[in-house]
């Protein structure tokens, strides 16, 4: 498969703090990706770079075998955006809107952003500032949408909806995946809702790439071991380990190992997983690898 994103040793330094480095990636077409990590892991920063919003301080990025958009405007064209505050023009109308990125966008499509306003149920005469968070945020995708972009980044473009208005958004965020085979760069606290629309993963935390991959190999290649407190395994394959006097509750990547006697294994959900990596990055080691943890 392809590649939709590329980064190759990418960095932005804030005068003496990296908000991100060494950062690569190789991001798969046709895929929706999720972007995870705590407040000022440096996920904005990365979508900001790869949306030509920023410039790198090192590194660079390219998009389906071209330069980013901060050099390209062919990458740029490729390209939708959604803020977590789905800004747009409160004074202005919806129709302002559509006419504004018909008049900036060369592959502008006019008709599906008509519809899909039509289908969202709001008049395009109501002005941005009088609609809902949900209702903003739906016309944020759509304007985003209709620029026919290749790849389409949402930077915690729910954070600020209740349920049935993530629900929504998420809903017509897939069936426009399924429809027209876009790439998708989705950045979230949600992992559970995460779950149930991405097949990739990009975990981020301190700065750095903690983890990336398809999921369901992430998940088959996990597993969470129980058993006796003393004596526990070590090793790179160890991610994180819960201790109690009795028992200990380790996340491991062991691939299709038998874990040592006196030890179970059970398959590992994507939340488990996502925060044994957060919680292992706050002490740093070498980077995990398989870990045969057999008899």
């Amino acid at each position: 498969m392809s590649a939709a994103l590329v980064t190759r040793g990418l960095g932005k330094r804030y005068r003496s703090t990296w908000a991100l480095r060494d950062c690569d990636l190789e991001l798969p077409t046709g895929a929706v990706i999720a972007l995870v990590g705590p407040n000022g892991a440096g996920k904005t920063t990365l979508l900001q770079l790869v949306a030509g919003l920023q410039r790198p301080s090192a590194g660079s990025v390219s998009l389906f075998g071209r330069l980013a958009p901060a050099e390209s405007p062919q990458a740029l064209a490729q390209l939708g955006f959604v803020a977590q505050d789905h800004p747009v023009y409160r004074r202005f109308r919806v129709s302002d809107l559509l006419h504004l990125g018909r008049s900036l966008n060369p592959a502008w499509d006019q008709d599906l952003a008509e519809r899909r306003i039509d289908e969202l149920g709001i008049p395009l005469r109501q002005r941005t500032g009088r609609l809902s968070g949900g209702q903003q945020a739906q016309v944020a995708l759509a304007l985003a949408l209709a620029k026919r972009p290749r790849l389409l980044i949402l930077d915690e473009p729910v954070a600020s909806l209740d349920p049935l208005a993530r629900r929504e958004f998420l809903q017509v965020l897939m069936a426009t995946v399924a429809d027209e085979g876009l790439t998708v760069l989705l950045s979230s606290h949600n992992v559970a809702e995460l779950e149930r629309v991405c097949d990739h993963l990009v975990v981020v935390a301190g700065g750095r790439v903690q983890l990336v991959g398809d999921v369901d190999s992430l998940l088959g290649a996990h597993r969470v071991l129980t058993g006796p407190s003393t004596g526990l395994p070590d090793g790179p394959g160890v991610i994180h380990v819960d201790r109690s006097d009795r028992h200990a509750h380790i996340v491991a990547r062991i691939g299709r190992a038998e874990p040592m006697p006196g030890w179970a294994a059970r398959p590992i959900g994507l939340e488990e997983l996502v925060l044994a990596y957060l919680r292992r990055a706050r002490e740093p080691r070498p980077a995990p690898s398989e870990l045969e943890m057999s008899a």
